[in-house]
């Protein structure tokens, strides 16, 4: 039998069930963090007497980190193993936490931010190649469902959480919170987990290669983030995108000649991974902005305070709870062409909806749409993934992960860029950086709507990416799952002798 528990007390129950709870408690810690954080800015920024700029990193930092690192521990976790990697990444997630929480000023705080970052990285790159190695493939989308319920009901649980912590205490157990999660989570995974897979022996670690894609990640995103302060023609800022356009060129060049790559360009010989990145990427790219953008027109447009904009928010998440798992299994049993597809287009639909928003549009119109975008959302999310790791090789499943989840985050922090730039269009910068860090602001009537129209220009952006996301969807193909099933087989044989 391929699966078996090594926990006696867990009596029958399969390594496979027990591997998804462990990745299910990382997912909720990371989900509620993602959310939470954003809640309790203004009460950081007046306990430490911080300014916006600093408050703003406060959450840039993480992003930039957890995603700048995807690629080398996904390259890591395949040499040393997934396992090891995201037992360390729950280890180091939790200490950041806690150093967060003990933080007596701005500049610490971002600091441990960046370390909690890079835990999150290690557990992000290396949960869909642990559910991918342990289950087969006609469970495959139905787990990565389940992990994707998850992330929703954090997002739901975050805002009610974040609410009540703030007004019986104070900011610090925001992070303090995660310290017994991380804890318990850290203990579980190192007493329940175990390599299914020996990593390869003989490769060594591309130290050149990590450092030329970890400069030109760095160069773009903060060329993105701080473009939008500065303007997009200042000298620093065009000497960015030159740095990220000469390090990817360098990277490139430096891969395809070295004997142990970075990157392993075999996985896109694979047209079912392919087409299911490049869909991931596109719909990271057009939709990650609609949150914030919906979020700043509730605070600046309808005067709502941060706590309720959130709440606001949860017809999304609560619709995409109830949709991931089912989609799953659906891919499961007819590919996930049809489902990602139908899911994208959804989303689609939702921003078309988004358009005809106004200063006076009533609520129940706007959870309309935010219960489409999040029906379309669990459509899309746990087929595509499941269809992207199908498409890897087994030996390659980190850096796999990494490739997926590294173009997904460029697509989020770009796409965060594009919400910033519309509503930096429209809105005075202070304006701009007040909201983001969640002081509450009215607005005068012709910023409102000079700040609807820019933002329903960026909602018919994303739906031009939505479109071409579907379009990457449709022609990937139908993944082989009979051959997939036959390479674990062989696997699991070779571990065995």
């Amino acid at each position: 039998m391929r699966y078996r528990p090594r926990i006696r007390w867990l009596g029958h129950v399969e390594y496979k069930w027990i591997a998804l709870s462990v990745t299910t408690i990382g997912a909720l810690m990371a989900s509620i963090d993602s959310t939470i954080v954003v809640l309790a800015l203004p009460d950081m920024m007046v306990k430490l007497h911080a300014d916006l700029i600093h408050m703003v990193w406060v959450i840039m930092g993480y992003i930039l980190v957890s995603t700048v690192f995807l690629l080398t521990f996904g390259r890591i976790a395949d040499m040393l193993g997934r396992v090891r990697m995201y037992n360390l990444g729950f280890v180091v997630f939790t200490i950041g936490s806690a150093l967060c929480g003990f933080s007596t000023n701005a500049t610490q705080l971002i600091l441990f931010r960046l370390l909690q970052g890079s835990g999150a990285a290690m557990m992000l790159v290396n949960s869909p190649a642990i559910i991918t190695e342990v289950f087969p493939p006609h469970e495959r989308g139905r787990a990565l469902g389940i992990n994707g319920v998850t992330w929703a009901l954090g997002g739901v649980a975050s805002p009610i959480l974040g609410g009540l912590i703030l007004t019986v205490t104070d900011w610090r157990w925001i992070f303090f919170i995660n310290v017994p999660i991380g804890t318990l989570g850290a203990l579980w995974a190192y007493r329940a987990l175990h390599e299914m897979s020996e990593p390869k022996q003989g490769e060594k670690f591309d130290p050149v290669g990590a450092a030329l894609f970890s400069f030109s990640l760095i160069a773009i995103l903060l060329a993105l983030t701080l473009g939008i302060e500065y303007g997009w023609t200042k000298l620093p800022i065009l000497l960015l995108f030159a740095a990220f356009v000469i390090s990817l060129a360098l990277f490139f060049w430096w891969e395809k000649g070295t004997v142990d790559p970075m990157l392993d360009f075999s996985l896109f010989k694979n047209r079912v991974y392919n087409f299911s990145v490049l869909a991931a990427m596109l719909q990271s790219l057009g939709l990650f902005a609609v949150n914030f953008l919906i979020v700043f027109y509730l605070q600046a447009v309808r005067g709502y305070n941060p706590l309720k904009a959130a709440l606001l928010l949860i017809p999304l998440p609560i619709v995409s709870a109830v949709v991931a798992p089912l989609s799953g299994w659906l891919a499961d049993r007819i590919g996930a062409r049809v489902p990602a597809t139908l899911g994208l287009l959804l989303q689609a639909a939702a921003l078309m909806w988004f358009t005809r928003l106004t200063p006076a549009t009533p609520y129940f119109q706007l959870a309309a749409g935010l219960a489409l975008m999040g029906l379309g959302g669990g459509m899309f999310w746990s087929p595509n993934t499941s269809a992207a790791m199908n498409g890897a090789p087994v030996k390659r499943l980190g850096i796999a992960s990494a490739t997926l989840a590294t173009l997904r985050q460029a697509g989020m922090v770009t796409s965060f860029a594009l919400a910033l730039a519309v509503a930096a269009s429209s809105l005075p910068r202070k304006v701009v950086m007040q909201i983001f860090v969640g002081t509450t602001v009215t607005l005068g009537s012709q910023p409102m709507q000079a700040f609807v129209v820019g933002m329903h220009s960026a909602f018919r952006v994303s739906i031009v990416l939505c479109l071409l996301a579907a379009a990457f969807s449709v022609v990937r193909g139908k993944e082989n799952r009979r051959i997939r099933a036959t390479e674990l087989d062989l696997l699991e044989t070779g571990n065995k002798g």
